[in-house]
């Protein structure tokens, strides 16, 4: 099958489900959380920015204006993840104007590779409060709602658990980025109601932050559209959350599984077949 980026290859519909997104102001959140919309998901999107960045492209006002063109209803809640309280409160509120919540999309993080011995505290404080911290806030928030869904999935775009000592030397990311994916498969077993997976790129993502913290543009120019894995979510999040969970699987698996071989309009470059593997993917 062929990839119709933007217009959900795989047909998939989720109306009226209700769900929450993190980091939904630009790259893969934004995209997952437009696929959602399209999908006729609602769709709650939390993040910090609310107005134009001066480097970074994307507001959570222009994501919810992309969802609601796109047909779905978009709810844009501004909040800090650092901030228990907020992201709480987000989530109730979410879950009030959409009676239940059913579909909580862990995406936000902070990306940085330097080693241990490099990275400052301050910087490690940052990583570890958004990528753990903040995970672990918002699952600890949506739970109670997920368990009254009668279709409750928890998904995490975090990495398989690969011990190649290599992957080590970005020692303080690494801890935060697994971290994230042993509390969702954590969740699988203890959590018998509610799908929890863990979902990651083979190649590099398209993103502002392989952009500014990885490779600059040639790297962005070796990668795939977000939209990639807004497409291999919604495969995940479409399926029967008894006869799905505990998975941490690679996005390119996924659309494979679901007959999606031809991958070649995710491409940033058309043409493009020297792609750039992700962090934590041999």
């Amino acid at each position: 099958m062929e990839p119709a980026v933007n217009d959900n290859p795989l047909g998939i519909r989720l109306d009226g489900r209700a769900a929450f997104v993190t980091g939904a102001s630009r790259g893969i959140g934004k995209a997952i959380a437009v696929a959602l919309g399209a999908a006729g998901a609602r769709v709650a999107l939390f993040a910090k920015t609310a107005e134009p960045h001066p480097k970074l492209p994307g507001t959570l006002y222009e994501t919810a204006a992309e969802i609601e063109e796109a047909g779905g209803t978009a709810l844009p809640i501004v909040g800090d993840l650092r901030e228990a309280d907020a992201v709480a409160e987000a989530v109730d509120r979410a879950a009030s104007q959409f009676n239940g919540l059913d579909i909580c999309v862990n995406n936000a993080s902070a990306l940085d590779l330097s080693p241990i011995g490099e990275m400052s505290l301050k910087k490690f404080d940052l990583i570890s409060q958004v990528n753990m911290r903040g995970t672990f806030a918002t699952v600890t928030a949506a739970l109670p709602h997920l368990r009254e869904s009668d279709h409750a999935h928890l998904l995490t775009i975090a990495p398989p658990l690969n011990t190649d000592s290599k992957w080590f030397d970005g020692g303080p990311y690494t801890a935060t980025k697994y971290a994230m994916t042993i509390m969702t498969l954590g969740a699988a077993n203890t959590e018998p109601g509610v799908a929890a997976n863990c979902l990651w790129p083979a190649t590099t993502i398209a993103t502002a932050a392989v952009e500014f913290a990885l490779g600059g543009k040639p790297m962005v120019e070796r990668s795939r559209k977000p939209e990639i894995v807004a497409d291999a979510a919604l495969a995940v999040l479409a399926k029967d959350p008894k006869a799905y969970t505990g998975n941490a699987v690679l996005v390119e698996d996924v659309l494979a599984a679901e007959g999606v071989t031809d991958l070649s309009g995710y491409a940033v470059l058309p043409g493009q077949n020297d792609f750039q593997p992700d962090i934590y993917v041999d």
